[in-house]
């Protein structure tokens, strides 16, 4: 405590995050310095704050601050520097009103030396006026620096979600690039809007919980799934389509777009004015299932309604076109429902199995097994035993320890290499108990499935048919009106590894010498022999 003066004095520590204060002592730091350095102060009451001084009555701790030295509860004030006070003109006439007038009654600072006189007041003025003239003129450089990077297209901030900011470039020239990782996730989600497979919100389920998407992890947040309101954000955002607003004015980026424009408002008009999707009237089976072998764009499905004025007749086609056509990237043609329908009916008539065979194949396949299961009974026998015998030499080594005749070294090692070998054990054995009825029960639902798949998918209802394809594959391209359907086992072995119909018609077998040539006699003595009346032996 001053023992010459009896002050009372009040420590205030602020930092602020914004750019010109960076390099500025924490709030831990600054208070330890100034405790050390005035330790022969009352120091009554510590206030601390994290708030840009820049603008009046933006901290709530330093209006405190000089309320309560206006009340006459603290005479003077401890900072690290003049600039830790004040940034503006405001609070800087405040402060050397105060001081002039005698409510301050005194200021000391960490690295700058104030003296209470009129010159002390006035060099103090200068501190503060210099503090406040730094500030304005880098957040004016600071803006006019974002402007001019807003001009050359880039937008000038953290990117949005599925960019990332390149910082191996120097500052000024930083550009933003699509994140390889998040950028393809949010073009898919943004597919499956579009396509109308889903609602926005159904799409972001997709997108976090069947992709796993989760956003960049910074220090302090990031690396989790994207929230609804975010969600809601990218797809109103314009940016994803090339644009982007600055301070309030409007810039064309250069960064690579997600969507198109057209896309973009597509989004917009079935979000609504409320950010709620629309009610869609149409539905399609292989919405998002099929993709173009040329762009790699999906497939999307329209309904389109003909007039024929000859015959006064209307029809209703639905027709199945490319998202890149619509963004000007793509030459793919569009191809009707009722020609895809058509294309994977074939597809599912090469899978498909004759009942007969199904009935001689499953006939076939449980007589392997119980053949089969009598090894496996030998196999599970034999690891039973070994887990016997794993159990008895664990119990041992317990008796071995209880009588002090291993070290609890030598006890904990090998009850731990015991205990492992007895879980891998019952794993194999609970598998050879399993393994051969699981695996008959799948092939029998995998030949019901083939033996009818035609018929289900012609009287099936749109989530029997899109069910149908998932099924039998997970790779459909579209070239030139033609379907690339890539089948997923054992379905692509049903279609071309044999000829079902060759497999359950009877053979023929040959019945003359040329048709077999290979059984003809090479020795001539080797045939019948002849009687004097020349009749076939006996």
């Amino acid at each position: 405590m001053d023992q010459e003066t009896g002050k009372k004095y009040i420590l205030y520590a602020r930092k602020s995050s914004e750019q010109e204060e960076r390099q500025a002592l924490s709030i831990e730091s600054q208070i330890k310095e100034l405790r050390e350095k005035f330790e022969n102060l009352q120091i009554v009451e510590v206030l601390q704050e994290s708030a840009s001084a820049f603008k009046p009555h933006n901290r709530p701790f330093f209006e405190e601050m000089l309320n309560r030295i206006g009340a006459g509860k603290a005479d003077g004030v401890i900072a690290w520097h003049p600039d830790r006070l004040s940034r503006n003109e405001v609070d800087a006439a405040n402060l050397t009103y105060m001081i002039r007038t005698g409510e301050l009654k005194d200021l000391k600072f960490g690295s700058y030396l104030f003296d209470n006189s009129p010159e002390g007041i006035w060099m103090l003025q200068m501190a503060l006026s210099q503090s406040q003239y730094f500030s304005a003129k880098l957040g004016k450089d600071v803006k006019r620096g974002l402007r001019a990077k807003a001009e050359k297209g880039w937008f000038p901030g953290v990117a949005p979600v599925g960019y990332i900011n390149n910082f191996e470039k120097d500052k000024g020239e930083r550009d933003i690039s699509p994140d390889p990782e998040r950028f393809p996730l949010l073009r898919k989600s943004f597919d499956l809007v579009l396509a109308g497979n889903c609602t926005p919100a159904q799409a972001l389920r997709i997108l976090n919980e069947d992709w796993g998407f989760r956003t960049i992890k910074r220090k302090r947040s990031g690396g989790k799934a994207l929230s609804r309101s975010a969600w809601y954000q990218v797809l109103a955002n314009p940016f994803y389509y090339g644009d982007f607003v600055f301070d309030g004015e409007h810039y064309i980026g250069k960064h690579e777009p997600l969507t198109t424009e057209g896309e973009f408002w597509r989004i917009q008009d079935i979000l609504g004015k409320k950010g709620k999707p629309r009610p869609r009237t149409h539905k399609f089976a292989f919405s998002g299932m099929i993709r173009c072998a040329r762009c790699g764009s999906l497939m999307v499905f329209e309904e389109k309604t003909k007039h024929y004025k000859l015959t006064n007749r209307t029809a209703k086609y639905t027709y199945a076109y490319c998202l890149g056509r619509k963004k000007g990237v793509c030459d793919q043609s569009g191809v009707t429902l009722f020609d895809l329908e058509k294309q994977i009916i074939g597809t599912l008539i090469s899978i498909q199995i004759p009942e007969a065979f199904k009935i001689w194949a499953l006939k076939y396949l449980k007589e392997a097994h119980l053949k089969d299961s009598q090894d496996r009974k030998q196999v599970s026998l034999s690891l039973q035993h070994l887990y016997n015998d794993t159990k008895s030499k664990l119990d041992k080594l317990v008796d071995l320890r209880i009588s002090d005749r291993i070290s609890d070294e030598e006890y904990l090692g090998k009850r731990e290499t015991f205990k492992r070998e007895l879980s891998q054990l019952k794993e194999k054995i609970d598998s050879e108990d399993s393994r051969g009825e699981n695996w008959i029960k799948l092939t029998e639902r995998t030949f019901d499935f083939a033996t009818k798949v035609r018929e289900r998918f012609e009287m099936g209802s749109l989530q029997d048919k899109k069910e149908i394809v998932s099924i039998v594959s997970n790779d459909i391209k579209l070239d030139d009106g033609t379907l690339e359907i890539s089948l997923t086992e054992p379905f692509l072995t049903m279609s071309k590894g044999f000829n079902k119909q060759e497999l359950l018609e009877p053979v023929k077998l040959p019945t003359t010498i040329e048709e077999r040539p290979d059984l003809r006699p090479q020795n001539l003595n080797w045939l019948p022999g002849m009687d004097s009346n020349h009749r076939p032996s006996a």
